[in-house]
Formats: structure tokens, sequence, C-alpha cells
């Protein structure tokens, strides 16, 4: 059975009713990892600097879209705050 992804209650006077809801269509994708043909080994994607070749920590990495010059940098709070709000009821 599906898992639901929102549980709450309707309430109509004194009665009160469980409701849950459900995704209606379930994924059935195949994930492929990358490994080394003869090997079997598995290959990982490192997060590298394209001009000095260093790896870059995860904490170190910000999104940002390009202008054709420049880039400009998104902070995630920024997108936050410009997302419509959402409601827990």
């Amino acid at each position: 059975m599906a898992r639901p992804i929102w549980t709450g209650i309707v309430s109509f006077g004194l009665v009160s009713l469980p409701v849950a809801l459900s995704t209606a269509a379930d994924s059935h994708t195949i994930r492929f990892h990358q490994l080394q043909r003869g090997t079997a080994d598995r290959i990982r994607n490192r997060r590298v600097n394209e001009r000095t070749g260093d790896e870059v920590d995860p904490d170190e990495i910000v999104k940002g879209c390009n202008t054709g010059s420049d880039y400009v940098i998104v902070d995630p709070k920024e997108l936050d705050d410009i997302a419509p709000g959402r409601s827990k009821a």
C-alpha cells in the first residue's frame, strides 16, 4: 500500500474524519550506478574547481545564474523569501 504524503482531519461540527492523501501513480524508474568495465568498481563524481583542479567542499558550493559576462550568485534564503507561502492546514 502507498504511504500517504499528507494526513489530516476533516471536521463537520461534532464529527471528525481522518483523511490521508496518497500519490496517484507510482514511479517505476530504474536507477543505475556507474561502474568500471571489467572490475565492476563503482565510479563516484567529484566536485572540482575548473580553474584550479582542486576538490571543493559541498559547504563552499553556491548556485549562480550566468548573465553572459558574469555570474549572479543566488542564496537559498532569497529563494525562500520569494516562494509562495505554504500552509500546514
